[in-house]
C-alpha cells in the first residue's frame, strides 16, 4: 500500500477523480512533454458524461495554461479500464510527439497505462486488515504504531498539517452562506444546522444536529471548489473530520489522539483503495461515503482505544451498511444527495462505533471480506448508478424542483 499521503490530500474541491486527479495527470505530462505547445485531452466515461458538473474541463484548461488544450467528450467510445478515463495528446509544431492513457482512480490518484510515467511506490507491506492486524498483535502494538513504523515520525505532522485543514474547512463552512455554484441553486444549510438548537433538544438531537453542521459545512466547502482533505475522496470529505471534530470538542481529545486515530482510518481507506476501490465511477457511492464512514468508524475506535477486533468490527459495520449505494449525482455536481449523504454516514459511523462496543464478540464477517464484497457489488451496478448522472435521482430530478 501507499503512503497515507496518496490518501489523504489537500486540495481544492469539488471531486477528486474529476478535477485533483486530471489536475495531478496533467501536471505530469507537461513536465514530460516541455517541448509542446499544444494538447488535446480526450475525455471517457464518467469524466466525459459528468465533466461539465464537475469542472474537469475548466481543471484542465487551467493547468495546461498559457499553453493551449483542446478538450473533447467522447460520451460514446466504452472504457474498458476504468470508467474515468482520458487520453493527452502532446503536439509540438502541429506534430504529435507524445500521447498518455490516464486513468482517475479515486482520492486524486491516477495511473498511466504501460506505466510510462511511474506511480507512487508502496510503503507497506501488508495488504490486508488480517495481516495487518497479526503483524500488530505479535508486537503489541496499535495501528497508528505500524503507521509510524512504515512512514517515520514526519508522517505524523503531516497528518497535523491535514487535521488542521480538517478543521479549517468545518469552520469556513460554518461561517459561510449562500447558495452554492452549479445551477442548482442548493442552498448552504450548514450554518442554519449548527445555529437552529430545538426547543426542547434532548443531548441526541444537539449530538446528530452538530455532527450533520459538521458534515454539511465541509460538503458545502468542497462543492463550492473550496480547499478541503480528501477523506477518502472529496464528493466524501464530511464525515471523517465531522466525526473527530464533534468528539473532541465533546471529551476534549487533543490533537495528538486526533492525529493517531487519522493514521488508524486512513489504514483502513488505503486497504480499500487496494482491495476494492474508492471511486464513484467504478463501484458508486458505496465506495466513497461508505469508505469514508468505515474511516470515520475505525478512527473513532482508535480515539476510544479500542482494540484491534473492535476497530475492525466498527469500519466492517460502516462498509456492510452502505453496500449497493448507489452514485446518482444531479447535473453531475458534487451537491444533491452527496452533501447530505456525508451527514447521514457521519452519524451512521458514530453508531457503528456503539455496535463495536457491545458486539464485537458476535461479529462473524471480517473488514476483508466486505470489501472484497463492496467491490463485487460495485462492478455489478449497472453504469447509470456508477456516476454518470444517467439514472436515479440524476435522472429523475427536474432543476425547476429545488
Amino acid at each position: 500500500m501507499q503512503s497515507l499521503k496518496e490518501l489523504y490530500k489537500i486540495g481544492r474541491g469539488p471531486s477528486s477523480s474529476h478535477t485533483m486527479g486530471p489536475e495531478r495527470a496533467v501536471l505530469k505530462i507537461k513536465e514530460k512533454y516541455k517541448e509542446a505547445d499544444s494538447y488535446k485531452a480526450v475525455l471517457y466515461g464518467s469524466l466525459a458524461l459528468t465533466g461539465k458538473g464537475h469542472g474537469t474541463d475548466k481543471i484542465i484548461a487551467e493547468t495546461f495554461s498559457p499553453i493551449e488544450c483542446e478538450i473533447v467528450f467522447d460520451k460514446k467510445t466504452p472504457c474498458d479500464v476504468h470508467p474515468n478515463t482520458m487520453e493527452i495528446y502532446a503536439y509540438k509544431a502541429g506534430k504529435e510527439i507524445g500521447k498518455e492513457t490516464v486513468y482517475s482512480v479515486g482520492g486524486g490518484t491516477v495511473a498511466f497505462k504501460n506505466e510510462t510515467i511511474k506511480p507512487e511506490k508502496n510503503v507497506y507491506p501488508h495488504d490486508s486488515f488480517l495481516e495487518i492486524c497479526e503483524y500488530c498483535a505479535s508486537k503489541n502494538i496499535r495501528i497508528w504504531q505500524y503507521v509510524l513504523e512504515y512512514e517515520g515520525e514526519e508522517i505524523f505532522s503531516y497528518l497535523g498539517k491535514v487535521w488542521e485543514q480538517m478543521k479549517d474547512s468545518v469552520r469556513q463552512g460554518l461561517t459561510t452562506t449562500g447558495v452554492l455554484p452549479g445551477g442548482l441553486e442548493t442552498k448552504r444549510k450548514a450554518q442554519f444546522l449548527y445555529n437552529q438548537r430545538h426547543i426542547d433538544e434532548s443531548a441526541q438531537t444537539r449530538e446528530n444536529r452538530l455532527v450533520c453542521s459538521y458534515a454539511f459545512a465541509v460538503s458545502e466547502q468542497n462543492a463550492s471548489g473550496g480547499t478541503i482533505v480528501t477523506a477518502p475522496t472529496c464528493g466524501a470529505c464530511g464525515v471523517v473530520p465531522s466525526v473527530l471534530m464533534y468528539y473532541q470538542e465533546k471529551n476534549g481529545f487533543s490533537d495528538e489522539k486526533i492525529i493517531k486515530a487519522l493514521a488508524t482510518g486512513g489504514i483502513i481507506g488505503n486497504l480499500i483503495k487496494k482491495n476494492a476501490s474508492i471511486s464513484g465511477a467504478e463501484c458508486g457511492c458505496q465506495a466513497e461515503i461508505g469508505s469514508a464512514c468505515s474511516m470515520a468508524a475505525g478512527a473513532l475506535a482508535e480515539l476510544f482505544e479500542m482494540g484491534l477486533s473492535q476497530i475492525e468490527y466498527a469500519a466492517e459495520v460502516a462498509m456492510e451498511h452502505h453496500l449497493g449505494l448507489t452514485c446518482d449525482p444531479i447535473g453531475g455536481l458534487v451537491q444533491i444527495p452527496c452533501i447530505e449523504r456525508n451527514a447521514v454516514a457521519a452519524m451512521r459511523a458514530i453508531n457503528a462505533l456503539s455496535l463495536a462496543n457491545f458486539l464485537t464478540d458476535t461479529r462473524k464477517i471480517s473488514f476483508d471480506m466486505v470489501v472484497k464484497v463492496m467491490y463485487e457489488t460495485g462492478k455489478n451496478l449497472l453504469s447509470d448508478y456508477r456516476e454518470t448522472s444517467s439514472g436515479g435521482l440524476a435522472k429523475h430530478y427536474k432543476c425547476h424542483e429545488e
